[in-house]
């Protein structure tokens, strides 16, 4: 198959892929977004001939943008533009979850500094504000009093981009100390993690040290939930263990549609590249069928 890899950056993830579709003999197309020009009627010639696009840009804008674009043109593309849309806002990513009832952290979202206050202080001390859009743990805060709340909600206002006056305020859900990153295709799990650490931001780009999962049914079943909610595709589901390690009990915090997993593939035995390509040969040949 002929396969398109959009990105900005080639990071270890899009490396591990790439030599996977090359070792299988695939023709793969590297297209990088910051060259292209993006017109509303013709498609670049680029993406000519093209059996499926995997979006793999970095900055979420990009994504958002040039997934909608591929889809105008008709060429298909994971993940789908409307799981993008659904994954890049942390408010749309909780809405989802809710209302496909799929357990997930006590959330206000408030626009002025007020009312951001009157749901920290209903929520109680520590509580969490996150930014509607970014990753990594970046510029996410544990409130821990009163001072710190008014301090980060004057910051915010008086600072921060209009997505920052966009107050996502959470409860503080109190995990053993890690959570669960479950790498999924359309809901099926390739591969799951935990991320340890001391501090109370478990992701792996804040150094948590990482260790294979084994999910048990509940876990299996929220994932396919939580995939289903936000259209599918290859997501990396994050969910923390409420009451403790031994207990079966999840509460899916979040969902990302631009994963990656470099840091999965050197924790667990399963070969995740070949997993991924496993999936996305199905998917184009899916494509191909239908088109036929």
């Amino acid at each position: 198959m002929q396969v398109g890899l959009l990105y900005s950056r080639i990071r270890k993830d899009e490396k591990l892929l790439l030599s996977e579709l090359r070792e299988r003999g695939h023709d793969v197309v590297k297209i990088d977004v910051r060259d292209l020009q993006f017109g509303l009627d013709e498609a670049p010639e680029i993406f000519a001939d093209l059996d499926l696009v995997v979006d793999r840009c970095l900055a979420t804008s990009r994504s958002l943008y040039a997934t909608k674009f591929c889809e105008a043109y008709g060429v298909p593309v994971v993940n789908s533009a409307e799981t993008a849309q659904t994954c890049a806002d942390k408010v749309q990513n909780s809405l989802a979850l809710a209302g496909a009832g799929v357990p997930t952290p006590a959330t206000d979202v408030a626009f002025t500094k007020e009312a951001a206050m009157e749901s920290i202080e209903t929520f109680g001390y520590p509580c969490v504000l996150k930014p509607v859009v970014g990753s990594w743990g970046r510029l996410m805060a544990k409130i821990d009093s009163k001072s710190a709340a008014e301090a980060i909600l004057e910051h915010k206002a008086t600072l921060g981009h209009y997505e920052h006056k966009v107050f996502y305020v959470q409860e503080f859900v109190d995990k053993p100390g890690r959570d669960v990153r479950v790498l999924a295709t359309d809901g099926e799990p390739v591969a799951a993690m935990v991320r340890s650490s001391d501090h109370w931001l478990t992701n792996a780009a804040k150094g948590a040290e990482t260790d294979q999962f084994e999910l048990d049914a509940e876990a299996e079943k929220l994932v396919q939930q939580a995939s289903d909610a936000v259209g599918g595709g290859l997501l990396g589901v994050d969910l923390m263990e409420v009451g403790g390690e031994s207990d079966a009990n999840y509460t899916v915090h979040e969902v990302n549609h631009t994963v990656e997993f470099k840091s999965l593939n050197e924790a667990v035995e399963t070969d995740v590249p070949a997993k991924v390509v496993d999936w996305l040969e199905a998917k184009a040949g899916a494509k191909q069928e239908v088109v036929a």
